[in-house]
């Protein structure tokens, strides 16, 4: 049977705005979070980790750890982790204003075929094939149900991705291989129904391969998940892996498990984790070019020293145009560091409590161009705050970082270099510490 393309983005029904989803009898109405559709676009690094990090914690890896988006098991009793402490929403809330992206995972029912001793004393995927494997799918749209109830309850909103946790077992028994596929076709229809986007978590050996196969051969048997997490440890953070083939939930719609189990410290707080690379929805994309003052480009490879009469020149227009974006009055856009220019830099540094005088050394480069908001910043951050830093890593060192506003592996090889130049701890994140150094011109 042909089935219908996901219809996901179609707009919510009118019950999940204020969402009060009624399920066996019990209404739950959800906590008013950040309301951020989790996790977004992005590409960047995240990790998992059985229990959800304390405050404490995350904090430190906000600050210091390259990832930006963190695992959570909020449903399934199957979970190794079935308490969960710190899981609140309040959580949610506190992590998503502080910008994590949030992977909300469910480990319900495994296949029947299962060969692991905790999954063999549990509810596992009925392998009955009675109409199409019924009670299969059954199973399937209750977890996506509980999932999101649960995600609801924690004030993760529609348009999110909520994960199915499905672990490796023997794809080749026909009942088991079926019934698997029916359970996670119904999971991805409920969590349409529902206004949530579906994503699936397996092994590449098994689990991603079956559906993969699926895709590739049998596109018209199955509901396929939106995004994939692809559990492969060969230790390459890329969205690569040799068991799925190089189109399949491309460009942006893979998440690659690429390390298992293992200790990471950050900002002196250790967690057992798995580590992974992702890039879902658009992904992160640089925002668009953009002149200033009508017709100045502020994004250049270099800010040099400017003293009186410097002339024709795109730093002094650069110069001037900052100026004026800063509200400082008097100051045209001529090109010359003339009269005017040099009275409205004398004016920037009274402001700023700096010794008043009209010359622009990198140094004061640096305090012009990072004035402004100071969010945490690391692989995969965009917007107007990464191209502050972009140009004043320019004025600080002789790298000719790339202006984008994508903070991208150049731009962290970039700040590594900064951080270890002006003694900070080298961690590739622009955090409180480092907005610090940059913007009081040191370097």
């Amino acid at each position: 049977m042909k089935l219908p393309r996901p219809s996901w983005r179609r707009p919510f029904a009118a019950a999940l705005t204020g969402l009060a989803l009624v399920t066996t009898g019990l209404a739950v109405t959800p906590a008013q979070a950040a309301d951020i559709a989790t996790p977004g676009s992005f590409t960047g690094y995240g990790f998992d980790q059985c229990t959800a990090p304390s405050q404490k914690a995350m904090d430190a890896w906000l600050n210091s750890s390259p990832f930006w988006a963190v695992g959570i098991y909020i449903t399934g009793a199957s979970r190794g982790c079935l308490s969960q402490p710190n899981l609140t929403p309040t959580w949610v809330d506190t992590q998503l204003r502080s910008g994590w992206r949030l992977l909300p995972i469910t480990l319900g029912p495994q296949a029947s075929c299962t060969t692991r001793e905790r999954y063999l004393r549990q509810e596992r995927i009925d392998p009955d094939p009675l109409n199409e494997y019924a009670q299969a799918r059954a199973q399937g749209r209750r977890e996506a149900t509980t999932a999101v109830n649960e995600a609801t309850r924690l004030g993760i909103v529609p348009g999110s991705t909520l994960w199915y946790d499905l672990e490796a077992f023997d794809t080749r028994p026909t009942h088991c291989r079926e019934s698997a596929l029916s359970f996670l076709h119904a999971w991805t229809d409920q969590l349409h129904e529902l206004g949530y986007v579906s994503g699936v978590y397996s092994s590449a050996a098994s689990g991603m391969k079956m559906l993969d196969d699926v895709r590739a051969l049998r596109p018209s048997a199955y509901r396929l998940p939106d995004q994939v997490w692809i559990a492969d440890w060969n230790g390459r953070a890329d969205l690569s892996s040799s068991y799925i083939r190089s189109d399949g939930w491309m460009p942006h719609a893979r998440v690659h498990q690429y390390r298992g189990g293992h200790v990471e410290t950050h900002g002196g707080v250790s967690i057992p984790i798995d580590s992974n690379y992702m890039s879902l929805g658009r992904g992160s994309v640089a925002p668009a070019k953009r002149l200033h003052c009508k017709d100045v480009d502020l994004d250049l490879p270099a800010f040099r020293l400017v003293k009186r009469g410097t002339a024709r020149t795109k730093q002094v227009r650069a110069l001037q145009c900052r100026l004026r974006e800063k509200k400082v009055a008097g100051v045209a856009i001529t090109g010359v560091h003339d009269t005017a220019s040099v009275r409205g830099v004398k004016v920037w540094r009274a402001s700023r409590g700096l010794p008043v005088n009209g010359v622009m050394s990198r140094a004061t480069w640096m305090m012009l161009l990072t004035d402004g908001p100071t969010p945490v910043l690391k692989l995969g951050s965009t917007g107007a705050p990464v191209l502050r830093v972009q140009r004043a890593l320019n004025a600080a060192l002789d790298l000719r970082v790339p202006v984008t506003g994508l903070f991208d592996s150049t731009t962290t090889s970039a700040v590594r270099s900064y951080q270890s130049q002006v003694g900070l701890p080298v961690t590739g994140v622009v955090a409180p510490s480092t907005w610090t150094r940059l913007k009081s011109g040191a370097r």
